[in-house]
């Protein structure tokens, strides 16, 4: 498996072995959101544009878009969380990822910090 990277709105992204960009939210992003109720996702063949807010998460305390951090097509997404989104909240970084996307343009992301940036970065915004 691929380094993780992570963009400021504490959105996930790793290459798997067959160049899809795996997509989902922080272990920090669930935590701060509290228990997730609900998710929307794009549908398969959606051509999504690199930051394009096109990912709906609702907890019990709040509701948030989030953008992808790259451009491409969603070649699939996760429907189980469709039934349980916990999952996310459970596994934010395997079980609770959210979709793939084909990439457009090789690895154009939003998303340039490695796991240790990141760590500084959330501590830094504590």
């Amino acid at each position: 498996m691929s380094e993780i990277l992570y963009n400021e709105e504490h959105i996930w992204v790793r290459f798997d072995d067959y160049g899809m960009a795996v997509v989902g939210i922080s272990a920090h992003a669930q935590e701060q959101l509290g228990d997730i109720i609900f998710v929307d996702l794009p549908d398969v063949g959606h051509e999504v544009l690199l930051e394009e807010e096109i990912i709906l998460i609702e907890s019990v305390k709040t509701t948030n878009e989030f953008a992808v951090p790259v451009s491409g097509t969603i070649f699939e997404i996760n429907e189980e969380l469709a039934k349980q989104p916990a999952l996310i909240n459970q596994s934010p970084l395997d079980d609770g990822w959210l979709l793939r996307v084909e990439p457009h343009d090789g690895r154009d992301i939003n998303a340039t910090m490695d796991e240790d940036e990141y760590k500084e970065f959330v501590d830094l915004e504590i």
